[in-house]
């Protein structure tokens, strides 16, 4: 499901247009912020947007058997991925490219990217394959 598009968060989820994942980020105190919020919440600065690596680990994982979606086969891996580029960036995701039971926490993951329409617009949904996997 994605969520609407707005003016905090349209560059996060089309971003992904040129292969790269865009997060939120805070020049006057330097972090990163996931969701996509209008300003940061340590600071209230504003919030401007880089590119990320892309790179992370599997902080969290659960393995879904029951087919909530029709249109999602099942089993499938929905996963809390922590970004390398700072120790709380965290995003929910799914796991690809592999099968579900050989997901663990701390494995080396990258980012993909799924294109699904929106509104109009498409959207470039983050999912991530483990480090090395090939599409």
């Amino acid at each position: 499901m994605i969520p609407e598009l707005t003016a905090d968060n349209r560059r996060f989820w089309t971003g992904g247009a040129d292969g790269r994942l865009h997060v939120p980020y805070c020049e006057r105190c330097a972090r990163w912020v996931l969701p996509p919020e209008a300003e940061c919440p340590r600071c209230d600065g504003a919030l401007g947007e880089r590119a990320v690596s892309g790179e992370g680990t599997v902080f969290t994982y659960t393995v879904n058997r029951h087919p909530f979606n029709p249109a999602v086969p099942s089993p499938y891996v929905v996963a809390i991925v922590e970004l390398a580029e700072q120790a709380d960036l965290r995003v929910a995701t799914n796991i690809v490219d592999c099968e579900h039971d050989s997901v663990t926490i701390g494995m080396p993951v990258t980012v993909r990217f799924e294109a699904q329409p929106s509104s109009g617009e498409t959207v470039y949904v983050p999912v991530f394959a483990p480090l090395g996997a090939t599409s």
